[in-house]
């Protein structure tokens, strides 16, 4: 009897260490455009055409000291067991391959698409400012992009990145109030910023003069910041506004989820997932 219980240990012991361990995915690194491009051109034969498009555009132009470089997001890694609430292909989409992201892969980025002018992005803004204020966990970097489907969201694009530079470099010093006045210019007042002249009115509001306006809004800067919306909007198929990306992995909207609230638990939840790899 003894004998054959050591025999069976034998055979457990035997049985476990020949099972296959799995291969480890391999991370990608982070890149910028252009590396990224050079890579969809050797492992996705499918976007060559598209994606050398963009190296062209992109090469055209010397690059500012500056430049915001776009990075791949890491690839995908086995998540720990978890009981998920939303479920793929219902409540979000995942891009594959992984698209490049705003910023650096030290953090899990969450990319806001919206457009001044619209009413949904309008109603979402208080919830999602609260969202970055009380709930964006440390690791996350949030980031806002404008839509550019046509002249005037372009218009508006060019009006946010303006902003976005003259709020960075202290010139305006209250950038939430000022995105705050922008919104109420058009659903409120009935002021749809339809012109060069009359944004510039709203930015001598608040205490940006004439030659700072001017020189910002057609710098070499902005329009870098323009290409690269105009890119990501494409690499990650936007089609409607608000959407949020996160990681450049999962893509989302309110109508896939149905309120607002249940649509920032939902990005909590693709958060966590990324954060578990």
């Amino acid at each position: 009897m003894r004998n054959t219980l050591l025999i069976a240990i034998t055979l457990l012991a035997l049985a476990a260490c020949g099972q296959e361990e799995p291969a480890q995915p391999v991370v990608e690194e982070p890149a910028t455009v252009e590396e990224a491009v050079v890579e969809e051109t050797t492992e996705a034969t499918e976007v060559v055409e598209e994606a050398e498009a963009v190296v062209v555009e992109e090469s055209a132009s010397e690059p500012a000291a500056d430049e915001q470089a776009i990075v791949l997001a890491q690839a995908d890694v086995p998540a720990a067991t978890h009981e998920w609430q939303f479920r793929e292909g219902e409540h979000y989409t995942r891009l594959v391959p992984t698209q490049p992201t705003v910023g650096g892969a030290d953090k899990i980025e969450v990319a806001e698409f919206f457009w001044y002018g619209c009413p949904h992005c309008y109603t979402f803004e208080p919830a999602i400012n609260n969202w970055v204020e009380n709930r964006k966990p440390a690791n996350v970097r949030f980031v806002r992009i404008p839509a550019m489907w046509n002249n005037l969201l372009v218009l508006h694009a060019q009006l946010f990145f303006t902003e976005e530079i003259l709020a960075r470099s202290g010139s305006i010093e209250n950038p939430e109030q000022f995105r705050n006045a922008v919104f109420e210019e058009y659903h409120r007042r009935g002021n749809r910023l339809t012109s060069e002249a009359s944004i510039q009115k709203l930015f001598e509001r608040f205490g940006v003069s004439a030659d700072e306006f001017t020189r910002t809004w057609n710098s070499f800067e902005v329009d870098q910041k323009m290409r690269v919306a105009n890119d990501l909007a494409r690499r990650y198929s936007i089609a409607s506004v608000p959407a949020i990306i996160v990681n450049g992995k999962y893509r989302t909207g309110v109508a896939e989820v149905g309120n607002n609230q249940t649509w920032l638990e939902l990005v909590d939840e693709l958060i966590v997932r990324e954060s578990a790899r």
